[in-house]
């Protein structure tokens, strides 16, 4: 499986900014898609994750009620759209893919998740 990322950029705090991730290969191997995120001199951080069978979605707190993942209709592109961007959002944007996390506790460790992409910068300006 094969991860494309795609959409960083450079927004000022308060602006927008969609990012997507389209799987490729093996799809039908994985069961999530998710993203994380590293800002410089920082561990990687999880942001948010989404089934690809039943759309479930879990986000982690910092971004909850800004940003919102989604599935396209061909299921093996999710989107993350982030809306009233902070400075402290600005990271290296990383998709994840996973054939299979087990539980909810599982959901923010990266070392579960099988495929990464590339990552796309975003940096919001103060």
């Amino acid at each position: 499986v094969q991860l494309q990322a795609s959409g960083g950029g450079l927004v000022q705090s308060g602006g927008s900014l969609r990012l997507s991730c389209a799987a490729s290969g093996r799809t039908a191997s994985i069961s999530v898609m998710g993203w994380f995120r590293q800002a410089p001199g920082k561990e990687r951080e999880f942001v948010v994750v989404i089934s690809l069978s039943g759309a479930n979605t879990y986000y982690a707190d910092s971004v909850k009620g800004r940003f919102t993942i989604s599935r396209g209709n061909a299921k093996n592109t999710v989107y993350l759209q982030m809306n009233s961007l902070k400075p402290e959002d600005t990271a290296v944007y990383y998709c994840a893919a996973a054939r299979y996390l087990g539980g909810s506790d599982h959901y923010t460790l990266s070392n579960k998740y099988d495929y990464w992409g590339q990552g796309t910068l975003v940096t919001v300006s103060s």
